[in-house]
């Protein structure tokens, strides 16, 4: 009679074990679609074992735990190549504005950049420093020609205001990603918080059961690779704290900087519009990946770099015109602006215009001379600002920039391709198959429904027994 009991308390258990299956099944099939979730597997065995006449006999199959379907290494590995996808997004995101604001059509279709049929940008720089050396040339074969000054006047006027507002463009865009990265900054410090907050939520319900808050180490994970959105790091396991991480990353030495330990957040992150510092105390980061770095990548380099380079070409223009111009006692162009890259002297009019240092209002020779600059090549070795025409260096400055672009676009395409390889190897994992989920949900069913056979058949034996001994 103890051992139909026995057997009746072993199929109740694995009623009981057989449900949590079910139950387990079933989650893995609602979070079917939830990027966040990893599946989970229930652990099934025997208790404890004991000695029995024909040797060890269990306690009965019991549910003894969930396991989540989890590798560390692969997290790490697809948080790690977040960052510099992100970085790469940000960067290409950031030429693009550039590109657009310096109102250039460049042709990225073969191996090199270069700028393209101006007409295609009439309101860019190149077609208004062709029309403006051009209406030098018009002016040069019709010197008493009053429409032909008015034109000039007009082009110099166009070619002035297309540097300045270019100027003014890329400043725009330059100040767009520091908002961008203050933002930014502003939300990672509410995700850091965030994973704190999850520690100490882990370390209260694995006090007594490691291992055992699966949908809270979901959340973690996800805050994670929320943050390498946003910058590099490392999430380091504390041992013996219950579940809990440290969340560091590296200043500009190579040496860690600890931002999240347990459920502190130590100083966060802050930006003073040049650099952007964290921990406690605050030190300089040296940002490897993330939004954050590729914003003030593109922002310090390649925006700025083309900021510069206009400069330069404005001011080569200024020295060489002035330079052509100067017989007549005056200046054409401003030689240093208060404000702006480039700028008409204030002395320059209709009136003063003058083609020639002689008293012939016929002559041309200072109409020929700037209308020369044009084709002029200079040499930096002979003092200048530029090698090359002033065209050349020009078109070499925004080939530059989209190159940069093509070189970017070649880089997100090969980083797409690796971390889609990442997720894809942890989605085998830890992803949720409806095709296994259904199997185990037919495995755990046909199992209960086999243990309540068992329970009907030693409840049938017991009754019987039991009406024996009666009789």
């Amino acid at each position: 009679m103890a051992g139909l009991i026995g057997g009746l308390l072993n199929a109740a258990k694995s009623l009981s074990a057989q449900e949590v299956g079910v139950q387990v099944a079933g989650k893995n099939l609602a979070n079917v679609n939830n990027p966040e979730y990893a599946r989970q597997r229930v652990i099934l065995g025997d208790r404890v074992m004991a000695d029995g006449k024909l040797g060890p006999v269990g306690s009965g199959v019991e549910a003894l735990g969930i396991k989540h379907i989890r590798d560390q290494f692969l997290d790490a590995t697809v948080t790690r190549e977040t960052a510099i996808t992100s970085s790469l997004d940000a960067q290409q995101t950031a030429l693009d504005r550039a590109e657009a604001n310096l109102g250039e059509q460049i042709d990225r279709s073969g191996d090199s950049a270069f700028v393209g049929d101006t007409g295609k940008s009439a309101n860019g720089i190149a077609s208004a420093m062709g029309e403006f050396f051009t209406a030098f040339d018009h002016l040069s074969a019709s010197p008493t020609d009053n429409g032909a000054k008015q034109v000039l006047l007009n082009k110099a006027e166009s070619l002035v205001d297309m540097f300045n507002f270019a100027d003014q463009r890329l400043q725009g865009v330059q100040n767009d990603l520091t908002s961008e990265v203050a933002t930014a900054a502003g939300s990672v410090n509410s995700v850091l918080k965030q994973i704190a907050d999850l520690n100490g939520a882990i370390a209260q319900f694995e006090v007594g059961n490691p291992g055992s808050a699966l949908e809270l180490r979901d959340q973690r994970q996800a805050r994670l690779e929320e943050l390498a959105s946003y910058m590099d790091f490392e999430a380091r396991v504390i041992p013996g704290s219950a579940g809990q991480i440290q969340v560091v990353t590296r200043d500009t030495t190579g040496a860690d900087v600890m931002l999240v330990n347990k459920t502190a957040v130590l100083g966060g992150l802050s930006f003073d519009g040049v650099q952007i510092s964290g921990g406690a105390p605050s030190t300089v980061l040296g940002l490897q990946g993330g939004s954050l770095k590729g914003h003030l990548t593109a922002r310090d380099g390649a925006v700025q770099q083309l900021r510069d380079d206009l400069k330069v070409a404005a001011d080569q223009i200024t020295a060489a015109v002035n330079a052509a111009y100067s017989p007549t006692g005056a200046n054409f162009f401003l030689a240093a602006p208060a404000t702006g890259l480039l700028a008409l002297d204030p002395a320059l009019s209709f009136s003063t215009l003058r083609t020639t240092a002689t008293a012939d209002a016929g002559a041309n020779e200072i109409a020929l001379a700037v209308s020369d600059v044009a084709r002029k090549k200079f040499s930096t070795g002979s003092g200048d600002l530029i090698d090359g025409t002033i065209s050349a260096f020009y078109n070499q400055m925004v080939s530059g920039l989209g190159q940069s672009l093509a070189g970017l676009d070649a880089k997100i395409g090969d980083q797409e391709i690796v971390q889609k390889m990442l997720t894809n190897q942890r989605d085998a994992v830890s992803g949720v198959s409806m095709d296994e989920e259904m199997a185990d949900l037919m495995r755990f069913q046909r199992s209960y429904q086999a243990s309540a056979r068992v329970v009907r058949v030693m409840d049938e034996l017991l009754d019987g027994l039991v009406n024996e001994l009666i009789r």
